[in-house]
């Protein structure tokens, strides 16, 4: 039982692949606030969990609204003392062609998905901080990673999702808190009509949840991206190319277009420790340049 009486909040955790985390995470022993819109799907997961041996507490709300986040926090706070793994699960989606989407749908999304994560991260944030441990884990997705058509919404929404979990990873480092990313592909009501109904019977979303537990664990990394789907596992990565030192010039813009195939070389291509990285490496080229100049 690798979380035993760690506490943990799962949103979205009515159905699905939220629920499927939740009760994983009770099988490996954490106490587990069961998080979700509909509140008796919310209180059926807990007693569940609490019928298979395990402690769960179900806490209804919606992950935009950050008052009713509060509370949920302060619920946990005062049924155990401490938060050590928060899980930003909840979702939805609104697909349809850029062309076709309205402006209301693709706020929507990002409002539930990003900024959802924002309010349930920044309520835990500071009772981690002082606690000096904890584990945060965002659900993005191969469509933010990779793109797919008719999802310019759900796309942004999971790719930014990334951004947010390499910052918070930098910031949390030195509090002992780090910050993950879930990638999973699982048949639920979110992939229902997306996938063939084969492909779906294999993609049970309870092969996904033992991912989750690597991502939370004592153990656990930091800044990772971990794509989880039919038991199978696979870390993605942002790349940064060796690149190509081109310097200015009125023709500048004529030698990167001839220049392409190199700029996007890939061998010796690098993770970034940070962002700075790359404003680091660009300084570092035009220096050498002057210097082979003087």
């Amino acid at each position: 039982m690798m979380l035993r009486d760690r506490v943990a909040i799962v949103t979205g955790a009515g159905a699905g692949l939220g629920r499927c985390h939740a009760l994983e995470l009770a099988r490996q022993g954490a106490r587990v606030v069961v998080n979700d819109l509909d509140a008796e799907q919310a209180a059926a997961v807990a007693t569940r969990i609490r019928a298979e041996g395990g402690s769960a507490l179900s806490a209804p709300g919606s992950v935009t609204d950050a008052a009713q986040m509060a509370a949920v926090v302060q619920r946990a706070m005062t049924e155990w003392g401490r938060i050590d793994i928060l899980v930003n699960n909840a979702g939805i989606l609104r697909d349809k062609s850029f062309a076709k989407m309205d402006l209301d749908d693709f706020r929507l999304v990002l409002d539930v998905h990003l900024m959802g994560s924002v309010i349930c991260t920044k309520a835990v944030w500071d009772i981690m901080r002082a606690q000096q441990y904890g584990r945060v884990v965002m659900t993005t997705s191969s469509s933010g990673l990779y793109g797919n058509f008719g999802q310019s919404n759900y796309g942004a929404a999971k790719m930014a999702l990334v951004g947010l979990m390499q910052t918070l990873a930098l910031e949390g480092d030195k509090y002992g808190i780090r910050v993950n990313c879930l990638a999973p592909t699982a048949a639920t009501q979110m992939t229902d009509g997306v996938l063939s109904s084969e492909a779906l019977q294999r993609l049970a979303p309870e092969l996904v949840s033992p991912g989750l537990v690597a991502l939370v664990g004592a153990d656990a990394p930091t800044r990772a991206i971990l794509c989880a789907g039919g038991g199978h596992f696979a870390s993605a990565h942002v790349t940064l190319t060796q690149g190509v030192q081109l310097g200015g010039g009125p023709d500048a813009a004529r030698r990167v277009v001839d220049a392409w195939a190199d700029i996007g070389e890939r061998e010796n291509e690098i993770v970034p420790g940070y962002g700075f990285t790359q404003a680091e490496r660009e300084l570092q080229g035009s220096a050498t340049v002057e210097r082979r100049s003087a």
